[in-house]
């Protein structure tokens, strides 16, 4: 079993910055993806940005630029930092793994951006 646990959401005001963490525990030897979500009201899970199998990294055309994910392997911690923030990037952050082909979702953060 992996257990992921985000944190680091928050209120910020337009233009803003923050730093979401995904922590994770268990066995995730067989990593084959991680990546972050978000999600609205009434809308499905979209990706933000994530590790493919072969390491690339990809994100979604709305945070091209402002976005940047990471990891640290020795913390088993993936990170997102989020700058020039903008209202339309409130939502509930979620991190998703893919380990031996299984997937894994935490639990979410919500980030809130004020105009």
């Amino acid at each position: 079993q992996v257990q992921l646990v985000e944190s680091g959401g928050g209120l910020v005001q337009a233009g803003g910055s923050l730093r979401l963490s995904c922590a994770a525990s268990g066995s995730i030897s067989g990593l084959n993806r991680m990546g972050w979500y978000r999600q609205t009201p009434g809308n499905a899970r979209e990706l933000v940005a994530h590790f493919t199998s072969d390491d690339i990294i990809e994100y979604a055309d709305s945070v091209k630029g402002r976005f940047t994910i990471s990891r640290d392997n020795a913390k088993n911690t993936m990170y997102l930092q989020m700058n020039s923030l903008k209202p339309e990037d409130t939502a509930v952050y979620y991190c998703h793994f893919i380990v031996r082909y299984m997937n894994y979702w935490g639990r979410g953060t919500q980030v809130t951006v004020s105009s």
